[in-house]
C-alpha cells in the first residue's frame, strides 16, 4: 500500500497557476449596500462621501439606487478591499455584502 505524500515545492521555484486559479485571482469583487428601514437617506449619502470620498452628486445617485432598487454597487476591487469596505459600512450601521462582480 502506498500513500500520497505532499508535493514538495522548491521555495525558489514559482508554481504555475492553472487557468482556473488565474481567473479566480483576477475576478473583481463588489461591495453592495442594501436598503434598510433605519438609516436616513441623508446619512447614507454622508457615509458614501466620507468613506469613499465621492462627491455629493455621485453619493446621492448611489443612495437613490439603494432607496429605489433596494441595493447599489458602491465599490469594486479585490476581495480584500471589498471586505474592508463591507466592514466599514457595517461600522456605519449600513447593511452591506460583498459579491463577485457579474
Amino acid at each position: 500500500m502506498t500513500t500520497a505524500s505532499p508535493e514538495k515545492v522548491d521555495p525558489g521555484v514559482q508554481k504555475d497557476l492553472t487557468p482556473d486559479e488565474i481567473t479566480l485571482a483576477d475576478t473583481p469583487w463588489v461591495t453592495l449596500v442594501w436598503n434598510d428601514p433605519v438609516n436616513l437617506m441623508s446619512y447614507v449619502t454622508f457615509v458614501f462621501q466620507k468613506h469613499f470620498g465621492y462627491g455629493k452628486k455621485k453619493a446621492e445617485k448611489l443612495m437613490m439606487e439603494v432607496h429605489e432598487d433596494g441595493r447599489s454597487v458602491v465599490s469594486s476591487g479585490s476581495r480584500e478591499e471589498m471586505e474592508r469596505d463591507v466592514q466599514a459600512m457595517h461600522e456605519y450601521g449600513l447593511w452591506a455584502t460583498l459579491s463577485k462582480a457579474e
